[in-house]
């Protein structure tokens, strides 16, 4: 399968020598038998059409998909005219594909969502070949997907989360709040370089203990490819 990755953000420059970059971790979690493209959609980079690719990515982001910056506009746009192209979102990924399709994203008021975080999956899918009740993921955001788009329905979430992973009727599309593409050393290198700045000390120590549990990164990175393989 040909897999477009919508690169969207980046991991901090002093972290990339050891952990690379967005595009890669997805390619580590869904393993080498595909053929990936990777296009830096913040440099204005986008696949000229839909059918590039058996299927796309959205990658997370440290922007918002309220945020005035001129690539925004366009991968919406550029998402909605993939009708009938399997989409996977992921945490900004999540959050711009649910205002590409009608719904709302806004700065949470319950703040950062960090750490190792349980999602209860309520409607288990085809792809998820049997789904236990809850998942355990690494999490990394302030934004939430608030209003759900019209189509779409929420199968997992938390009390924190509720739209922990959405799906989409209308279109061959899933996407995610959480991080399966995130190892956790770099969780917490990533939580680590954000010590004192956006997270307290007190979150920065709960989330680091958290990651140290075990996680369930390798059943939903596999439940990613049984969606795509379900459509190719």
């Amino acid at each position: 399968m040909k897999i477009g990755l919508l690169e969207t953000g980046e991991p901090p420059e002093g972290l990339q020598p050891d952990f690379g970059r967005y595009a890669g971790m997805f390619q580590t979690l869904l393993g080498p038998g595909h053929d990936y493209v990777v296009y830096d959609v913040q440099a204005g980079h986008l696949p000229a059409d839909p059918d590039e690719c058996d299927a796309f990515i959205v990658t997370g982001s440290s922007a918002g998909v309220y945020d005035d910056l001129p690539w925004i506009e366009p991968l919406k746009a550029f998402l909605r005219r993939a009708e009938t192209t399997p989409l996977v979102g992921v945490c900004f990924g999540h959050q711009v594909m649910a205002e590409a399709f009608g719904g709302k994203v806004v700065k949470s008021e319950k703040g950062w969502g960090v750490g190792l975080h349980a999602y209860e999956v309520v409607e288990p899918q085809p792809w998820m070949n049997g789904a236990p009740s809850k998942v355990s993921i690494p999490a990394s955001h302030q934004d939430q997907v608030v209003e759900i788009p019209p189509g779409a329905r929420a199968v997992a979430g938390s009390a924190f989360t509720p739209a922990g992973i959405l799906v989409y009727d209308d279109r061959p599309a899933i996407s995610m709040q959480f991080h399966p593409e995130f190892e956790p050393a770099y969780a917490q290198a990533l939580v680590e370089s954000r010590r004192g700045s956006r997270f307290s000390d007190a979150q920065a120590d709960a989330a680091v203990a958290s990651l140290d549990q075990a996680n369930d990164r390798a059943r939903v990175g596999g439940w990613i490819a049984a969606f795509l393989a379900d459509r190719a």
